[in-house]
This record gives structure tokens, sequence and C-alpha cells, in this order.
């Protein structure tokens, strides 16, 4: 393979995470890739393309370091592009070392950066920039959900979508410019009409999506649940009941939870982060002040409200906690095996759940309750890709602000600059234009080897 201009040097890194393993991959990639191969096996016949082959790796010396495989994935038929060579070797610390020592004295080689075989498949031309950032979320994905949204992703889902959407643009685009570079050529009005008809779908199918409740980064960051409630309601106890381990402190002493405290849960196979707050009253001192401010925060921010009030006070009810129940609060009573609460209690006019985390009572049906919700907020009813990233909402939000400034433009010439600022917008979102200044975000968060 030539070297390609771009990419002139050849790097390598583990594609494996470091510790004990029965097998470890070192990922090598670019023009000198088969040379460290052959470097590193004293110079013995190279391997059909992708085929394995056993190989010993020896040292400088002559020395054995390791017997493994060995595959060769020649340009342009690889992740990268490139010449791409995977070395499968036992998976021991000081097999590793041994052989990232001898590829870093080879000259021409260096270690990769993070992210940075991705970036050489996107540069390229392997993949865009949405399916790129789905292998990361994939790699990071601790659910089902995840999971499944990262993959169809990395199908190019989101991608086939921005793309038929930006050709529909194009389209309008060129045949508005027909009628700016050709004002003599009686073009029947139906056709501006079609164009106009074309940008209206256009700005409905966006909005649409960017109307989803941000569905698609909830899925992927996580569902967001705040547990609200006055002091002594049993609050710590309930999330050290969801997350099965004692997470939060738990006392009979009023005001002990001063700070939100965080637990990551798989409800349904959906990525849910519950806040377990300080108590709700009038504080006592600085320090609970600042926690208080901190759980009415977090109960803003949160996609659901946890409401819990005390049993044990029945039929009296928080007035702070009672101030943040509304349409996106789930409501509880808590220690209901020690007071009058009715089976079926109501708080604020709205149904709540009668439970005690003591004895479990009830805790079923909340768990039930709490992944049905998440469940039907984070489905989804369309089976539209979702935009998974907020530089995918700032990006489309700019096209659907350019497109309705083009509605509205007093002159045609200004109406066709507004369509070309739309189409170069979406471009950003698959990386077809303008986004050298975005690798380096994009990128720089995948691990070492990928």
């Amino acid at each position: 393979m030539k070297p390609n201009p771009m990419h002139p040097d050849t790097i390598f890194a583990p594609a494996t995470a470091p510790g004990r393993a029965g097998v470890a991959i070192v990922r090598i990639s670019g023009p000198a890739a088969d040379a460290a191969l052959s470097a590193l096996t004293a110079g013995a016949p190279l391997a059909a393309p992708r085929r394995a082959a056993r190989v010993k790796v020896v040292d400088a010396d002559g020395e054995p370091v390791d017997d493994g495989l060995a595959l060769r994935f020649p340009a342009p038929a690889s992740f990268t592009g490139e010449d791409v060579v995977e070395l499968h070797l036992h998976g021991s610390r000081a097999v590793l070392e041994a052989v990232m020592g001898l590829l870093a004295a080879q000259e021409g080689l260096r270690v990769a950066e993070p992210g940075e075989f991705t970036r050489r498949a996107f540069e390229n031309g392997k993949m865009d920039l949405t399916q790129a950032e789905a292998l990361a979320d994939l790699i990071d994905a601790e659910t089902a959900a995840q999971r499944r949204q990262a993959l169809r992703q990395m199908d190019g889902a989101l991608a086939r979508l921005i793309e038929d959407w930006r050709t529909r643009l194009v389209k309008a685009l060129g045949h508005f410019e027909a009628f700016i570079d050709f004002p003599d050529e009686d073009l029947p009005p139906e056709a501006q009409a079609a164009i106009w008809g074309a940008v209206e779908a256009l700005i409905a199918e966006m909005t649409a999506h960017l109307n989803d409740g941000r569905r698609g980064e909830r899925l992927r960051d996580g569902f967001h649940i705040a547990i609200i409630g006055p002091p002594n309601a049993g609050k710590s106890s309930l999330l050290n009941a969801l997350a099965r381990r004692e997470a939060a402190i738990v006392s009979d002493i009023a005001g002990t939870t001063r700070d939100v405290v965080d637990v990551h849960l798989d409800l349904g196979g959906y990525a849910v982060v519950l806040a377990d707050t300080a108590g709700l009253r009038e504080a006592a001192e600085a320090i609970e002040s600042e926690g208080i401010r901190r759980a009415r925060a977090r109960a803003e921010q949160a996609d659901l409200r946890l409401a819990v009030f005390d049993g044990a006070a029945w039929p009296d009810l928080d007035a702070h906690t009672l101030s943040l129940v509304d349409d996106s609060a789930l409501v509880v009573v808590n220690k209901a095996d020690l007071a009058a609460v009715p089976e079926a209690p109501t708080v604020a006019g709205r149904p709540a759940l009668g439970l005690s985390v003591k004895t479990g009572q009830g805790m079923d049906r909340l768990l039930a309750r709490l992944t049905e919700e998440v469940g039907a907020r984070l489905a989804g009813g369309t089976g539209a890709p979702a935009l998974t990233r907020e530089r995918h909402r700032r990006a489309l939000a700019e096209c659907v602000e350019a497109l309705t400034q083009a509605r509205a433009a007093a002159l045609p010439e200004l109406a066709g600059e507004d369509l070309r600022m739309a189409a170069r917008a979406l471009g950003r979102i698959t990386g077809r234009v303008e986004v050298d200044e975005l690798l380096d975000v994009i990128f720089r968060d995948f691990c070492i080897g990928k």
C-alpha cells in the first residue's frame, strides 16, 4: 500500500482491556503494518489476507516473546481503510509490554491516540461521524436498549435519515436556484410551489425529531429519576432497596443526606440514574441549605420525580414536597406498615403507591411502575432513528431555523443562501462538510486501541 499523505505514519495499540486475560489483541494500522509484523516474526512469510496464521514473536536478539496468531487486512478492505495487522497474543502484562516495546522501537511506528483507529476509518470514508459515535456508544453500552440503539446507528439508520433529508433539500435548492439564474424562462408557478412544499415537509419532519423529548440522548446517557421528600421519609432506604446495596447512609437523624447520591440501575433494559436528595424543609444551617438547594435543582432537571411522603404522619403531607408534585412525578407513601394509610392513597388528587421499604410491601409494584414509566418515555412510537447527541440536535435546529428563514425571505437570493446554510448544517451531522473543528471533540473520549 502507498503511504496515505494524510497518515504517513503507522500506529499501534492494544485493542483489548488491560489486565490478565486469555487473549490480548494488538492492532497495527498504516503503511508499515506488514513490515512491522515481519520484523516481529524475524522475517517469516506473511500469511494470506484475512486468514489467521500462527506466528512466533521474537525480540531483536531472536529470543522468543510469545506464540500467537496474526491476521492481515490489506487496504482498503479493513476497518481503517489502511493496511491493518492484528496480533492475537496471550493476555499477560509481560507479553503485552514486551510486544508494545518492540513495536515502539521500530522506525515510523507510534502508539495510537484515543480513537485514532476510528478517526482514520472516518477520514478514509469507511464510516460517517454518526457511525463513529455509535461505535463509542456500543463500547460504553451497559443495557440492552443502549446496545440496540448503538447497533442501529452503527448500521447507518440515522445517517440514512439525515442523508435523505439532505438529498431532498439539495434537490429543492437546485430547483430554486434555477428560478434565480433563469428568471426569463417562464418556469411554471406550480414548480416553485412544489419547492416550498418540499421545504415545509422537511421542516415538519425535522421539528418532530427535535420534539421527541430527547429520547435518544436519555437512552444513551440514562433516564434521570430524583427521589424527593421530607427528612426521615425513607428516601435513602428506598434508594438502597432499589439499588440492592448500601449506596446511601441511612439514619434516624433528620438532615443526614446533605448532597445528591447517584446510583445507576438497569430497569427493563434501560439505563436509569436514580438520585437520593436532601430532605425538603426549612434548613437549620448553611450546609443543609445548600443540600436542599441541590435537591430542588436535581428535581427540576430530572426526567421523573419520585415523591416520597412519610406514612407515619398520614394524613399530614409535607408542603415542600407537595409543591413539586406534577405530571412528572410518581407519588409513593412510605411506612404504610406503621400507619393508617389507605390501600389506594391519593395525594393532591393523584393516585399514590403505598409501600414499606422496611418490610418490602409494595416494592414490586413500585419497581414495575418505574419500569413501565421509563419504557413508555424512552421506547418511542415512530420507530424512526433518534438523535443521540446534543451536537446532532444543535445542527438540526440550525437547519430548521435556516429553512424557516428561507420561507420568509424577502428576496430569492436571500432564500437561496438560507437553503444552502440549511444543507451545510445537515452535512455537519454526518461529517460531509466543515467538521475539522469537531473531530478532536468527537474522538477524544474513545478508548485507546479503538
